[in-house]
């Protein structure tokens, strides 16, 4: 319980201090934001930053902090100094720099800032890498609501029944307005999330000594003795660091009436998506007693994980109402995704979105492609772990891109270019995860720890030499500038 506690303490804090550092080294200004600028009616609408800010959470918070941190769990207690450090340092930076930089190029995706500030063969990569995560992405959160929600209903809704329904609604939330339908259901269900959240820790720290939260302890607990480095850091994105985000603030970023609300609405929305996490990793190892008892529920797949948990601690009502909050996570994050890949095929292809017949031409193809994958999911028994692998693995290169891309645009833009070690730190541990992992991974190259350990430092060195390079030829140029 102290460990919790105090992880809830720091993410806080960091919100407060670490926060106010990112903001000072981006510093926001007075300039008209897109949403005042262009408000088309469609996609760039100004908002309240109330409702930014829960549009932001329901966006980043998918499957991800819930899923993830269960599987995250597994390891141990030690994913809670993952899950704080990486959000304060990482992730909260990452969602940040990603929204505020996007703010100030017209709301552009991470595709287009990637070319603009990394090079045009990355922008064309970058299209399709993230359009590609993004499908991957709404088909994760279409299969493992659906798999709730069957749970939930009569025989005859069957899980099949349920993705149909998501994959309908996601036509909806991806082709009408940001405000008329994200925008009016979207608060509403961050309060049920965060309620739901509160349920479930409740529940437990108020049972009478029947569960035990875990104290903290860097030791390995993963019973078939995966090790923590790389995998940890890939299992638990959401909720530490999610490169998945990165194509989510530049929605909010066509919303916000100030660049001074920055702050709240997207380093505030990480922390908050971490305290999910932490409420989640708690509430796996306290219900089974045990990582490897936790190991064994997941095998049966983490649908029926959350389920147990949610019943088991707060009764069949309590329940019901615990994953119903649930079920909104990775529906409220799956149609954001389908919408963020139709505002990059956009933008790819130069085609106006408040035409409804342009984006028609986009989004049907889109979810066509995300119906497929879903049904390879549902029929196949392990369809919907090889997606979550992919996925898992493509989220985290994203974000050492945009936190690489959020580097060079401090050292060009900002008045503090040496604050971009901010930046450059997670972009750097970052690069040295995805590296490892896809050469060790089972999905990857599979080549031994003993080569793939040295290869992953060394590619992250290699980068990080890089930048301190850039970062001196930044100062001279800037000073000779000075001089004349």
């Amino acid at each position: 319980m102290i460990t919790l506690l105090i992880s809830i303490l720091v993410l806080v804090v960091g919100y407060l201090i670490y926060g106010k550092v990112t903001e000072k080294v981006f510093s926001p200004d007075d300039r008209q934001t897109p949403a005042v600028a262009i408000n088309d009616g469609v996609d760039f609408v100004p908002m309240k930053t109330w409702r930014a800010f829960l549009i932001q959470l329901l966006n980043i918070a998918g499957t991800g902090p819930i899923f993830g941190a269960l599987m995250g769990a597994v390891f141990g207690p030690v994913v809670f100094l993952w899950i704080v450090l990486g959000s304060v340092l990482g992730g909260a930076v990452h969602d940040y720099m990603s929204g505020m930089i996007s703010s100030r190029h017209n709301g552009a995706s991470i595709a287009e800032l990637s070319g603009t500030y990394i090079g045009k063969t990355v922008r064309i990569i970058m299209r399709v890498f993230s359009v590609v995560l993004l499908v991957l992405c709404g088909t994760v959160f279409v299969t493992s609501p659906a798999g709730l929600l069957e749970k939930l209903t009569p025989s005859y809704m069957s899980g099949t029944f349920w993705a149909i329904f998501i994959l309908i609604y996601y036509l909806l939330a991806t082709l009408l307005p940001i405000d008329k339908l994200i925008g009016k259901l979207y608060p509403l269900f961050g309060i049920l999330l965060i309620t739901m959240a509160v349920a479930v820790i409740g529940g437990i720290l108020f049972s009478g000594g029947k569960y035990t939260l875990p104290e903290i302890s860097l030791q390995n607990l993963h019973p078939k003795g995966t090790p923590i480095w790389p995998y940890m850091f890939i299992t638990v994105a959401c909720g530490a660091v999610s490169g998945f985000h990165a194509t989510q603030s530049p929605m909010m970023a066509k919303c916000i009436k100030s660049e001074k609300e920055g702050r709240k609405i997207f380093y505030g929305a990480m922390i908050g998506e971490s305290v999910i996490a932490l409420v989640w990793a708690a509430a796996g190892v306290a219900f089974y007693g045990t990582t490897q008892i936790l190991s064994e529920a997941l095998a049966n797949g983490a649908s029926n994980v959350v389920y147990e948990i949610s019943t088991g601690v707060l009764g069949a009502v309590g329940g019901i109402l615990a994953v119903a909050g649930v079920v909104v996570c990775p529906i409220t994050s799956g149609d954001t995704a389908f919408r963020s890949a139709r505002l990059i095929l956009a933008e790819s292809f130069s085609l106006n979105q408040k035409n409804i017949k342009n984006r028609l031409l986009i989004t049907v193809p889109l979810l066509v492609a995300g119906g497929l994958l879903t049904w390879f999911a549902i029929v196949n028994d392990n369809g919907f772990q090889v997606i979550w692998r992919y996925f898992s693995w493509s989220n985290q290169t994203l974000a050492m891109i945009a936190l690489w891309v959020s580097t060079a645009y401090l050292i060009k833009k900002s008045k503090y270019r040496f604050g971009s070690i901010i930046t450059a730190v997670p972009a750097t541990f970052m690069s040295a995860v995805s590296m490892t992992y896809i050469l060790t991974a089972s999905e990857g190259f599979r080549i031994s720890t003993s080569i793939a350990y040295p290869v992953g430092a060394v590619f992250a060195a290699g980068l990080f030499i890089i930048y301190i390079v850039l970062l001196a030829k930044s100062g001279k140029f800037t000073k000779a500038k000075k001089e004349s």
